[in-house]
């Protein structure tokens, strides 16, 4: 209810305190001429930048928790008129090469005429000291783009957007935004990240584009497709394509088989199988299904190069008395396998042995005069790789260097690797589409050796790849079971043995006695306690035991809830990094500051950057409108524009884990969590730990994981077309 009545208010955006990416909802402080204290303003706004001067048309409220509030039912915004005001929005990011001092020295120079030199005679912008012709040309050649921006915004949200992507859209479209936009808005989901199909289709909806239009109907069946990939998902049958899509798009269902069938001839997707029911892939995905096995038959039958098997055994043997160690026989099978064969797999679980076997595969080809190369999905997954084989590694996409200009591989069937071994990691995390492309850069000549584990996560991509790999029994493969004595005395890989073959784990508690135990379990049932012991753990208890908190990653088996990852990264994040007067950036409810441990959520081949690279946030310039992230490998400046790429990564999901390890693991295990709470979730968190596994949790929510070994299957014919050719 309102308690006073309709009412206009101007004033200048002294303070930006929230505004969400997805709706546009701000909350804002408001500086209105004459008043004694700053008035709250909220409601959905394009994007405002602190100091702008605003026409507010709205209603008084009386919030029971936070007071009067002004909610905003229109608005428009004023070029600032006062001198404050000014410095303000001219100094707050607005404008590139212009910070708060360049700001006050050019209202200094010009007053409240400065507006009107930047847009009338921007050339005696270099009467300002330190502007000279570069700099101004900066200033003026970004002004012109922010109005062109705000064009955007303005039309965006008149047609009931929000408008946090548009810079973005105009970086890709230019001046032609609005009129490509106002043609087809569903262009925007496929190439503006961030954007989705619903987005699209709100604005499609305001620019009156008729619900069941054929391109309508299309975009949403492709949109659907495209959804399933993030189930992992190949394809989908028609009917089930069908059901989903009818739900997104509220028509009936029987518009669709004649969509799906023009976008069929469109070579927009591919049918495939039962006439009545086909399968429906998009067609990249397809394309790789079909490649992958005619790729991995080109190899299986070129002959191996001599020298012959035979040569092995003996150098095995010389190799382990130089080595001091002891293959056990599996392990021996799996290096003659791997040295005989042009496809190979090595499977097995922690502490079994496949780095040891790893090292004697490649120092077999090494020995010969072979051409090794290494690699693995994530940078993080290379780097450990490097460490325990010795030798350089690279993630797939640096190994088959990617040219962001051509938006494709350098590495493929018309410039091969340079390489006589491939030998990849972390199979389990790699996709059918990375995998193809992997494949198309393997010579004919080359070993193709794959390592990884079988019950771990699979990839978050499309796809089983390693599953099906080895449910087809066409590639010649070892499983390792053997756990190695040294391994066995850790409490981490008995667990994880137990956990996989779906035997409760052995719980200790952390008190002196168990002083030389790495596995740990703090029993707790309330939400509220395992957030509370986890910032304890971080801050307090394990430091004061000697590990640092950079040693430490929190891994949760959701991102939602109070134990997810969301809420425990702004817990730690307010614990580990506090506001000290380091530079901050905010963007929606996700705000990040200079010396927080972030992560990359997407690819970025421009910047050289993939999903799931880790780093600090170095530094921030507003001025600049840049900030640098620093990686293990690189230092990367980033544009503003681009922050929604990052997120904070104290805490991260289990997914994001996936070929890592760290020296300490905290997992929460909560029931709020049942949802994701599967065997082979809990057992890739706790693999991820390489010194110490600290459980916070419930034994209810742990027996759950341990009992739930069903997994979806994933929709995908890879392991038929293997066996129907090879």
């Amino acid at each position: 209810m309102s308690d006073k009545p309709h009412e206009v208010l101007e004033g200048i955006v002294e303070r930006i305190t929230y505004q969400s990416p997805e709706t546009g909802y701000t909350v804002f402080k408001l500086q209105v001429p004459r008043a004694a204290e700053l008035t709250t303003v909220v409601g959905e706004l394009a994007d405002l930048y602190v100091g702008e001067s605003l026409q507010l048309s709205g209603l008084w409220l009386n919030h029971p928790k936070h007071g009067y509030q002004f909610k905003v039912q229109r608005y428009q915004k004023l070029l600032p008129a006062t001198v404050i005001g000014l410095e303000k929005y001219l100094g707050s990011g607005l404008i590139k090469g212009v910070g708060p001092i360049t700001a006050k020295r050019m209202v200094k120079t010009f007053g409240t005429d400065i507006l009107k030199i930047i847009e009338e005679e921007p050339e005696r912008l270099q009467e300002i000291p330190l502007i000279g012709a570069k700099k101004q040309a900066l200033i003026t050649q970004s002004w012109n783009e922010h109005k062109e921006i705000q064009n955007v915004m303005m039309f965006l949200q008149a047609h009931g957007v929000s408008t946090t992507f548009a810079v973005k859209i105009f970086k890709r479209y230019g001046n032609d935004a609005i009129r490509l936009v106002e043609a087809n808005p569903y262009r925007l989901a496929e190439d503006i990240w961030g954007i989705g199909f619903k987005t699209a289709d709100r604005l499609a909806q305001a620019l009156g584009h008729a619900l069941e239009s054929p391109s309508r109907l299309r975009a949403g069946l492709v949109y659907t497709l495209q959804k399933s990939t993030e189930e992992g998902h190949v394809y989908l049958p028609q009917n089930e394509l069908i059901q989903r899509a009818t739900e997104i798009l509220t028509v009936d269902a029987g518009l669709l088989p004649e969509a799906i069938l023009a976008l069929g001839r469109d070579d927009m997707v591919v049918l495939e199988t039962d006439p009545n029911n086909p399968d429906v892939f998009l067609v990249a995905l397809h394309q790789s299904e079909k490649r992958i096995v005619q790729r991995l038959k080109r190899l299986l039958e070129t002959p191996v190069q001599k020298p012959h098997k035979t040569q092995v055994g003996p150098w095995l043997a010389t190799y382990q008395q130089q080595q001091g160690m002891a293959l056990s026989s599996e392990q021996e099978e799996a290096v003659r396998q791997a040295t005989s064969r042009k496809v190979f797999i090595l499977t097995g679980g922690p502490g079994t042995g496949k780095t040891t076997v790893s090292r004697s595969i490649i120092a077999w080809f090494t020995h010969i005069g072979k051409t090794v190369l290494l690699a693995s999905p994530t940078g993080r997954a290379a780097k450990r790789l490097s460490e325990v084989t010795g030798e350089p590694a690279k993630t797939i996409h640096r190994l088959l260097e990617f040219d962001p200009r051509k938006m494709r591989f350098k590495r493929d069937e018309t410039q091969p690797l340079e390489a006589d071994v491939v030998l990849l990691d972390e199979v389990s995390m790699v996709d059918l589409v990375l995998f193809h492309q992997l494949l198309k850069a393997i010579p004919e000549q080359a070993h193709l050796i794959l390592v990884g584990d079988s019950d771990q996560l699979p990839s978050v991509g499309p796809g089983a790849v390693l599953k099906h790999l080895l449910a087809s029994e066409r590639i010649p493969s070892v499983q390792l079971r053997q756990i190695f004595r040294q391994a066995e005395a850790s409490l981490i890989i008995r667990n994880a043995h137990r956990l996989n073959q779906g035997i409760f784990p052995e719980l200790l508690a952390p008190t002196p006695a168990h002083r030389d135990q790495d596995c740990f379990f703090i029993p707790l049932e309330e939400p509220e306690a395992m957030v509370e012991t986890i910032l304890d753990l971080v801050t307090r208890r394990l430091p004061k035991a000697g590990h640092t908190p950079e040693d430490i990653q929190v891994l949760c088996p959701m991102n939602r809830g109070l134990v997810g990852s969301q809420n425990l990264n702004q817990q730690l994040q307010a614990a580990l990094n506090p506001l000290r007067g380091q530079a901050e950036m905010v963007r929606g409810a996700r705000l990040l500051r200079v010396g927080d441990r972030v992560i990359q959520l997407r690819n970025n081949y421009d910047r050289d950057v993939f999903n799931g690279d880790m780093g600090i946030l170095k530094a921030i310039d507003q001025e600049d409108q840049t900030f640098v992230v620093k990686y293990p490998e690189q230092e990367v400046v980033y544009d503003l524009s681009e922050q929604d790429e990052l997120a904070l990564a104290y805490a991260l999901s289990v997914h994001k884990s996936q070929g890592s390890e760290y020296p300490v693991v905290i997992l929460p295990v909560a029931t709020q969590h049942y949802m994701m709470l599967q065997r082979n979730l809990l057992y890739t968190g706790m693999t991820r730990a390489r010194k110490l596994l600290i459980w916070v949790g419930s034994k209810k929510a742990l027996a759950i994981a341990v009992k739930n070994h069903r997994l979806r299957e994933r929709y995908s014919h890879l392991r038929e077309r293997l066996e129907e050719t090879l």
